[in-house]
Order: structure tokens, then sequence, then C-alpha cells
């Protein structure tokens, strides 16, 4: 088996940053009122400035394949290009089709020839998923390179006009036209971008990231759907796929909608992201004190205080200045947030040799979790 080393980096995040004040203006108002929930959640989450694949009046700029796209042409370079890719593998949270699949969709547009291609599904952790692909692919000798993507293009989904039917529907039946909290709630979370990594067996340059291990983890098999599209969840926790609603129903209740049971997002989605992260750490025999950076997915800084107490509750704590996030300037671009972190602290300059980066990564569509040890070479 041979070492696998993360030898070049890329992002796209698209246009200008999106200040909080600006975000209802380019996603819309729901039925033309102010949002209730929207202050109360970006007070908790955070975040101050996010990116879109729309402009100021709503038009769609990059779909999701091509900001994958551009991305990864901001890696090749220095004698890497595009024809020079042995396996694509991509992972996102929702790819511009049903199919063909999304990696399908990124060679599409390439400037490249035949290739080996994987295409990761899930939420935030089916960009690692990717990467473990690849990861294994070059550690096993089956390929002598791999680029690796996650990316997110949420913002269409989120524009107003995608509710209209169903605030239509609410009206006819004399209900308050007001979409539920938890479609609501993740307007103001989510974000755009992608983020692209090259690995190879060789480090390059100077600060490659060796992969030492990736550990994954899914309680799926106890716990229910937290964050969900393409269905409805029913009383006993189960979901109704799309596939058993009608096209009237489709529309009348935003089933294409995304949504998160913020009730069991809180309840658990911490406790299973610290009990599985010190099984890795147990696993592997990681000293947690000779960990340099930590650097943890968060949806929100609403978490951050909750992670740190359960760390330190369960005995694998980590001091608060070696935690690194740009989730404030950022905003979270779920599967490509991780990517687009380890990009900016590879490129900061910041990163000294034999330094050791520990990465979480969770999900909370029914609570998956990545772990990575990353070794500065």
């Amino acid at each position: 088996m041979k070492n696998v080393y993360i030898t070049k980096t890329g992002h796209f995040l698209p246009n200008e940053p999106v200040s909080n004040d600006e975000m209802e203006r380019r996603l819309g108002m729901i039925d033309d009122q102010p949002s209730r929930a929207r202050r109360i959640v970006l007070r908790n989450n955070g975040i101050k400035e996010r990116y879109y694949a729309i402009d100021a009046n709503g038009n769609v700029t990059h779909n999701n394949a091509e900001l994958t796209k551009e991305a990864i042409k901001n890696l090749c370079n220095d004698g890497f290009s595009e024809k020079d890719i042995e396996l694509l593998s991509c992972g996102t949270t929702g790819p511009d089709n049903l199919l063909p699949s999304h990696a399908s969709m990124v060679h599409g547009l390439l400037d490249t020839e035949s290739m080996e291609l994987n295409s990761a599904s899930g939420v935030c952790c089916s960009g690692m998923s990717a990467l473990k692909y690849g990861f294994l692919s070059v550690k096993s000798g089956n390929s002598n390179n791999a680029v690796c993507t996650g990316s997110e293009r949420s913002s269409s989904w989120m524009q107003s006009q995608k509710y209209n039917e169903e605030i239509d529907n609410l009206k006819n039946l004399e209900e308050t036209p007001v979409i539920g909290f938890k479609k609501d709630f993740l307007r103001w979370m989510l974000s755009d971008g992608a983020g692209a990594f090259l690995l190879e067996s060789e480090p390059k340059g100077d600060a490659s990231l060796r992969i030492d291990w990736m550990q994954a983890y899914s309680y799926a098999y106890e716990l229910e759907a937290c964050m969900y599209a393409g269905g409805e969840k029913q009383e006993d926790g189960s979901l109704k796929p799309w596939t058993d609603y009608t096209p009237k129903e489709w529309l009348n209740d935003s089933i294409f909608s995304l949504k998160q049971d913020v009730k069991v997002l809180d309840e658990h989605v911490v406790k299973k992201a610290i009990q599985s992260l010190k099984d890795a750490v147990t696993k592997n025999n990681l000293d947690i004190d000779t960990v340099d950076y930590f650097l943890p997915h968060m949806s929100s800084f609403y978490f951050e205080g909750k992670l740190n107490d359960e760390m330190v509750g369960q005995g694998i704590g980590i001091p608060k200045e070696k935690w690194f996030t740009n989730l404030k300037n950022v905003g979270n671009v779920g599967s490509a947030s991780i990517y687009l972190m380890i990009d900016e602290l590879k490129n900061s300059g910041k990163l000294k040799k034999g330094e050791k980066i520990l990465v979480l990564v969770p999900e909370s569509g029914r609570f998956s979790y990545f772990h990575i040890l990353l070794t500065v070479c």
C-alpha cells in the first residue's frame, strides 16, 4: 500500500460575498412577507457572509457541475492539467440532475480524456465519501492520482418562487400562508461553492498533506432522518418518498424542498459526533495532545460550545486556540465546507512539517460522520 498525499487544492466561490442584510433580497420573500425565522437563525449561526451562484436579480450564474469544474481548474497548474486526471470522484448534496451522475456532468465540462468516475451522494459526508474513494484508489495503486471534490449549489433551491404553490394552497385551505420552520430554517443556513483536492502517492511542494487515516460512521440503524428532501417525514419517523406522491402534491406540499428536523438535530448531532470521534482516536492510537489543528465542520457557531463541552466531557478536549474554521466568512457549504477549510489552511503559510490536523465532518441526513488525520509533509 502506498502513502497518499493531498498535493494540490483548489476552490471556487461564485460572485461577490452576500451579507446577512442582502440574503432575503437575493432569495426573495415568500408571499412578499419578511421571514420570521431569519434574524433568529442568523443570530445563532454566526455567519456574516456567504456566496450564491445567483445574481442580484435572482438569475442563475452557475450550476453545480460548473462550480465543481471551476474548483478543479484552479488546482490544474504547475505541470498538472485536466488531461492528467486518472480518477474523478465527486460528492454533493444536490446534483443538477437525478441522472446522469454528478461526476459524469462535471467530466463533460472538462478539457480531458477518458477516466474513471465516482459520484458520492448524501449530505455533508458525500464530499468525504468522494475523498475516501480517491484515497483508497491511490493507496492501492489502482490509479496514480485522483481528483476529489465537494460542491453545493443550494441558493436556487431556496429561492422564494419554489414555495409559491404551497403558499397558494395554504391560502385556498384558509390556513396561515407561512412555510414551516423546518424549511425556512435552512434558507438562512446554506451557501454555494466548491472545493477540489489532487491526491498523489508522493508529496510535492511546501505543504503536502498526508492522509494518515479516514474513519466513517453511520447511526442510521438507530436514529431517524433529520435532514431530507424529495419526501416527507411521517408520524412514525419514516420518510415517504416523492415517487409515492402525486405531481400536484409535489407542488402543493413543496415535497422537493430541503428540510431539517431541528429537534432531532439538537438532540443527537453533537453526542454522536464525539462518540464516533473518540472511537476513531482510540482505534488509531492517536494521542489527542499531538494534534496541532482541529478542523470541525460546523453548520453553525451554535454548536461550537456544545462540541467543546462534549469533547472535554469524553476526555478528548482540544484547546480552542487549535481550532480552525472559515464558517463566518464563507458560510456553510455542506459537502464543500471541509475542502474549503483545508484549502485555506494549506495555503495560509502557517503550516509546518510534521504538524497534525484532525478533521471532523458530521452529516445530519441520518447521522453519519467522517474523521480524518492529516500530517503536513
